[in-house]
């Protein structure tokens, strides 16, 4: 008989890892705040319907608690009105071509979220994403919560309910996290199985962590970053945050399948690094009766540290 138990170091990790937003009222927050600088970025592609909200929100936190000293949003190639919407709104707007221009721009997440370090000042980052349907202060004060008042603590995961229509994931995660990370989280790096949303877009960091990691391409930068702080730092340094609820727009199930594709490259890059793999994913889609194939790019080359480039270096000493 093959028995199989829960890895004990998860179990552990999860007990006394995971607390609830509520655990972290601002009093606390103003309190062990003292010098540390928070920036809070948004990365954005298309979400003029719903960035201006959650700027606003995230200003009006800083402005009646001092928890937030600046926010930025990061434009992954927008071509609607968002940066204009998020300006208005009263943020510091990049778009990824402007920033770091001589190391060129690729699509996706993880890029403009790497680029966010080189344009913010923050001791301590906080990342939102930006199509948020409604907006919490505890989105933000939860995450902020074990970073300021632990400092063992590198890097803190949110998790929600995530509404699906008229019925609600309670905790748990989404499509791509239940079918394609979880299981390979859960297999390869059994101790990060206490993880409730591995691919949650709401978490925060440590600037001197987040600066020394490389930066995965696309959807995968949350995979990467939460394997790579536990390889780094140990599974103490990551913490997670009960957020409550999460809404927010859903994807058809063809982005999803990209997006677990480039998750799935990110997770086997680090399992066997020196390892072949395919570089696109195929779908097929019906034209005129006529079944055609499309192929998407899957993965490109991981961001390396931003420590790393001389650029960086400079302005942080400067």
């Amino acid at each position: 008989m093959i028995v199989c138990d829960v890895d004990t170091r998860a179990e552990r990790w999860f007990t006394t890892r995971t607390s609830r937003a509520e655990d972290w009222p601002e009093e606390l927050l103003r309190e062990h705040k003292g010098n540390v600088t928070v920036s809070v970025v948004l990365p954005a592609l298309d979400e003029e319907a719903t960035v201006g909200d959650i700027v606003k929100g995230v200003i009006e936190l800083g402005e009646r608690t001092g928890l937030v000293d600046e926010v930025v949003v990061m434009d992954s190639g927008s071509t609607d009105n968002t940066a204009a919407v998020a300006a208005a709104a009263g943020a510091t707007v990049y778009h990824r071509d402007t920033v770091l221009p001589q190391y060129g721009s690729r699509p996706g997440k993880g890029e403009v979220l790497w680029k966010s370090l080189a344009v913010t000042r923050g001791d301590l980052v906080v990342y939102v994403d930006a199509d948020l349907t409604s907006f919490e202060d505890s989105y933000v004060t939860g995450l902020l919560g074990p970073l300021l008042t632990d400092p063992s603590v590198q890097l803190v995961k949110g998790f929600y309910d995530r509404p699906l229509g008229e019925v609600s994931a309670a905790a748990g995660g989404g499509r791509v996290t239940e079918l394609m990370a979880r299981p390979l989280l859960n297999t390869f790096f059994p101790e990060l199985a206490g993880v409730v949303q591995p691919l949650a877009g709401e978490y925060a960091g440590r600037r001197e962590l987040l600066e020394t990691l490389p930066f995965a391409a696309g959807y995968g930068v949350e995979t990467g970053l939460l394997i790579d702080t536990v390889s780094r730092c140990g599974l103490n340094a990551v913490a997670q945050v009960d957020l409550g609820n999460r809404g927010h727009e859903h994807q058809d199930t063809q982005a999803l399948g990209r997006m677990a594709a480039t998750i799935l490259h990110t997770v086997m890059a680090r399992v066997d690094p020196h390892g072949k793999r395919g570089c696109t994913l195929t779908q097929f889609r019906r034209e005129n009766e006529v079944i055609v194939p499309i192929d998407a790019q899957m993965s490109l080359p991981e961001r390396p540290p931003i420590a790393s480039l001389p650029e960086y270096r400079a302005a942080r000493q400067g």
